[in-house]
């Protein structure tokens, strides 16, 4: 039998407290067929039914009450080692775990970075890449110091630090952007024929959510969602758009390379604006995540 993971037991403990899966899964922001699945793998490797459904929503067995208080118990050893250890990071010497979402601007981190390197030689910076929903349950899992998210976490459990707004602009092939763009650019409305290449919900929903709203406002029809833990990486992007029969959206100045057949243009009036906060645990003491964030601060005008 493999040893219960940290991720398995907050789901878990999530579920019994909410009450159900939905708003568990509202609660860690990560998708319902996600959070039903990580339980039914603890289910199965402890052999034991743990949930019931009722009317009145999910509750625990009594197997399941016996693992709730113990789940609750190594969770809250776990915060409680974390936080001590934050203590002792003070001028640096650890590791700052750093979530990254994919399409970060190039060179947002570099002056921050070269800041916290002066300030704090000894602190070694780790990277991840990582989206919105996986990098908030590593951050309450401690499993990351800051993340870079698309979406803004609600309550006190998290400081953030908006760092960027990007207006993001349209990739298409270069035949159907003549034929479509006029002096400020290409009409939202103008793709309406056209298949979104669109990202999984479950990686950012709120973000998801809010660009979804704003291409249904316009007419398109978005078609099936992408299926969860498809990333969207550039290839995917640009073998859909040569195609001719799809569009996807990347903010100016693209960090990657685009081939002849196919062009980046500006939308008429900026509909959709992408955001990234800095994200990081409310109650950490580590001086040099603080100076990395004053540094992050600074350098990006927040």
């Amino acid at each position: 039998m493999r040893n219960m993971e940290l991720r398995e037991l907050r789901a878990f403990v999530a579920v019994v407290e909410e009450g159900g899966l939905s708003a568990a899964a509202r609660r860690l922001h990560v998708s319902q067929p996600a959070l039903s699945q990580t339980v039914g793998a603890l289910e199965r490797q402890l052999g034991v039914k743990l949930l019931v459904r009722g009317s009145t929503g999910v509750r625990a067995t009594d197997a399941g009450t016996a693992l709730l208080a113990q789940a609750r118990a190594v969770l809250a050893r776990h915060d409680q080692a974390l936080r001590a250890m934050a203590r002792y990071a003070g001028p640096g010497g650890g590791a700052l775990r750093i979530g990254i979402p994919l399409e970060l601007p190039s060179g947002l981190l570099d002056p921050a970075l070269a800041d916290l390197s002066e300030a704090h030689p000894g602190t070694r910076v780790q990277a991840r890449h990582m989206p919105t929903a996986e990098q908030l349950v590593a951050l309450r899992s401690g499993e990351l110091d800051v993340g870079f998210l698309r979406e803004r976490p609600p309550g006190p459990e998290f400081d953030a630090l908006l760092v960027v707004r990007e207006k993001l602009g349209v990739l298409l092939a270069a035949e159907q952007a003549a034929e479509l763009a006029g002096p400020d650019g290409i009409p939202l409305d103008a793709l309406a024929d056209l298949q979104w290449v669109g990202f999984p919900r479950a990686g950012s929903p709120a973000w998801y959510d809010e660009l979804t709203a704003v291409l249904r406002g316009h007419g398109l029809d978005l078609g099936p969602e992408a299926p969860q833990g498809q990333a969207l990486i550039a290839d995917v992007k640009l073998a859909a758009v040569a195609s001719g029969r799809a569009f996807a959206l990347a903010p100016p100045g693209w960090q990657q390379p685009l081939p002849d057949h196919v062009t980046w243009s500006p939308l008429v009036g900026h509909p959709l604006v992408r955001r990234t906060w800095a994200v990081w645990p409310a109650d950490s003491r580590r001086r040099d995540l603080g100076r990395f964030i004053a540094a992050l601060d600074r350098s990006t005008g927040g």
